[in-house]
């Protein structure tokens, strides 16, 4: 289709792309569906959020275990400073003579209950650590469970927007997806998705762990020592404006980070469907420079993204060290006073280390976060993008039944500064044959567009049968409908199921009957396979006649009251377009038919041809009659048939 439509998704920052066709070649455009500026990281984050409220009793229940996990391993290093206690007051009172009074015990384990002479006692000590492997072993089991649950809470979340992309990207206007570069539509779909997986996945279990982590460690450190907890607490602010510094400037790189991954993904897409075209013109010079240029950005924005993003674990380790220090200075002159135990001051050592430890891994999840979001907005984006107007109630009735079709003072532009169609009125009557002839950019398949749907009035209608068509839903219209177009279509599956794609219901019978009849049956019993042939991507293995007489094959088994052929032969040899025309000629009894050609020897016995230029009709008639009138259509013919093609003047 040459009428595009200007602009992509709703954005406010674009990215200058290569110049080029809009998705068609290696020079097409890197971002026509572009990211905005970052939204703010709180909404954003929420909203994925929301996304888990489904499976919030799992979520509950992964809370629960991850509390009892905690509370577990927060017990450890007390139990363990215990056993450290027993065996360093045993040593020491093992040295002391029996019977000594606790006036004359030293400081470090005096109040204490020791036996004077009596030395370790390994059975309480064995029970202590017997105990802390129950207690360890237990909180591995609760993480281990809640990493199993909150996996299915992750990738539940993950399916319904991979489900909701799908159906989002079905409910846009055709605009929305002509006008935009397919890699990047593809990379929101695929690459954005993947990373949301992988942040969520990472970071939920770990950021839930961290945060109760600190809470219950917190606690231990409070009951331990008021004043080392104090202590430990001086690093908190410190490291949490840190970290927000940092975030502050990561976050806008990490979305240009996905943001010119998109575009990247288009180049090389485009590039690759364009491979042939590449090498003829000899253009692979000037796509690897686009391509270096892209990636060369998609570095720069990355590396600045992970490395500023990457400052905050060693600052905040520094951070934490300096605290590790004043706790290990500070309780030691607590335990030679006798004011702590050592297993107390041990407990608080590791309670220390154990405090940090979840501050430093919120900080190094800060960047997954971060690129998750980003990924997020962008996929948050695609689906808050505008969508095709609500279809009405269906009425029950098929659609289309006779195959009448009526333009009334149709108006239509895809640019409101650049009219195209205006006030365009005509009638095709039931089993007529339509021609839609002219120049390239002339509005033709427009026409049919409109009929289908795929883009809305500006003013006047359409009927079919009398009914306008934006009262009609549009799969009820589109169900009797059969289109065959110039770029045919195929997907990866053999050549019967490509056949049978527009009847799914359709028995074998009726299949090899729609074969037979547009010669699709002529070329299929040379390969190797026959019907059961599995077609590559984008047809590969077959010749362009070929996969076009395929795409004819469907649409004949469709048995359609409407019939649009928009070059249907374009790709096929002469003598070949003469069977199918022979083909299509039976297709198209008792049937309304539009036949947009360039091709004029192809639509003589059309029975109405209508000569457009500049979205209007200038001529209508038959062949002979339009001949004899020696206007636009005849300058057409004669350029074809009669020599060399004169411009008119």
């Amino acid at each position: 289709m040459s009428e595009r439509q200007s602009g992509g998704l709703r954005s406010t920052e674009r990215i200058q792309a290569p110049a080029g066709g809009p998705g068609r070649g290696p020079g097409g455009p890197g971002a026509g569906m572009v990211a905005q500026k970052a939204m703010t990281f709180g909404p954003s984050a929420r909203r994925l959020a929301a996304r888990l409220r489904p499976d919030r009793t799992a979520v509950a229940l992964v809370i629960v275990l991850g509390v009892v996990s905690v509370l577990l391993t927060a017990i450890g290093p007390r139990l363990l400073g215990h056993a450290t206690d027993l065996i360093f007051s045993g040593v020491l009172a093992g040295d002391l003579p029996a019977g000594t009074p606790e006036s004359e015990l030293p400081e470090a384990i005096r109040g204490q209950d020791v036996v004077p002479g009596a030395g370790v006692d390994f059975g309480a000590v064995g029970q202590v650590l017997m105990l802390v492997a129950a207690v360890y072993l237990g909180a591995s089991l609760l993480g281990w469970l809640q990493g199993y649950l909150l996996t299915g809470v992750v990738q539940n979340a993950v399916r319904g927007m991979r489900a909701d992309v799908e159906a989002k990207i079905h409910r846009l206007p055709l605009a929305a997806v002509d006008k935009s570069s397919r890699g990047e539509l593809l990379s929101r779909v695929t690459n954005d998705i993947d990373n949301i997986s992988q942040s969520l996945q990472q970071t939920m279990s770990q950021l839930l762990t961290a945060v109760l982590t600190i809470l219950a460690v917190l606690s231990m450190m409070l009951w331990i020592s008021p004043a080392l907890a104090l202590v430990s607490l001086v690093s908190v602010p410190i490291s949490l404006l840190i970290t927000r510094a940092i975030m502050k400037r990561s976050q806008g790189q990490f979305v240009a980070q996905w943001r010119r991954t998109g575009v990247l993904n288009s180049q090389v897409e485009e590039a690759f469907s364009g491979h042939a075209l590449v090498s003829v013109y000899g253009r692979r010079a000037e796509v690897e420079q686009t391509f270096g240029r892209e990636n060369d950005e998609l570095f720069r924005v990355s590396f600045g993204a992970q490395f500023v993003s990457g400052l905050i674990m060693p600052a905040m380790m520094f951070v934490g060290n300096l605290g590790y220090v004043l706790i290990a200075v500070i309780g030691g002159l607590r335990v030679a006073s006798g004011s702590l135990t050592l297993g107390e001051v041990q407990a608080f050592v590791q309670y220390a280390r154990q405090f940090n430890q979840p501050l430093t891994q919120v900080a190094s999840m800060v960047n997954l976060l971060q690129s998750g979001v980003a990924s997020a907005e962008r996929v948050f984006e695609l689906l808050d993008a505008e969508e095709e107007s609500p279809d009405p109630p269906s009425s029950g009735a098929p659609a289309v039944t006779r195959g009448e079709v009526a333009f009334e003072d149709v108006t239509f532009s895809y640019d409101p500064e650049r009219p195209l169609i205006t006030d365009l009125s005509f009638v095709a009557r039931p089993g007529q044959t339509v021609a839609i002839v002219g120049p390239t950019g002339a509005g033709k398949t427009t026409l049919v567009n409109l009929v289908m749907r795929f883009y809305e009035l500006d003013g006047g209608r359409i009927t079919v049968d009398g009914v306008d068509v934006a009262t009609l839903p549009r799969a009820e219209l589109r169900s009797r409908v059969g289109m065959v177009l110039q770029d045919a279509w195929l997907f990866g599956g053999t050549i019967r199921e490509n056949i049978a794609y527009g009847r799914p219901e359709a028995s074998e019978d009726e299949v090899l009957a729609a074969a037979r009849a547009t010669y699709v049956d002529r070329f299929v019993h040379s390969l190797p396979q026959g019907y059961d042939t599995v077609v590559d991507e984008d047809g590969a293995n077959l010749s362009a006649g070929e996969r076009q007489l395929i795409t004819i094959a469907r649409a004949f088994l469709t048995d359609p009251a409407l019939l649009i052929l928009d070059e249907a032969t374009s790709s096929v040899d002469t003598r070949t377009e003469l069977l199918v025309q022979q083909a299509m000629a039976a297709l198209r009894t008792d049937r309304t038919s539009f036949v947009i050609a360039h091709r004029l020897s192809t639509i003589r016995d059309a029975d109405l041809i209508l000569v457009m230029e500049a979205g209007a009709i200038v001529e209508q008639g038959s062949h002979e009659d339009l001949l004899a009138a020696q206007g636009a259509y005849a300058r057409l013919y004669r350029s074809q048939f009669e020599g060399e093609a004169v411009p008119s003047t």
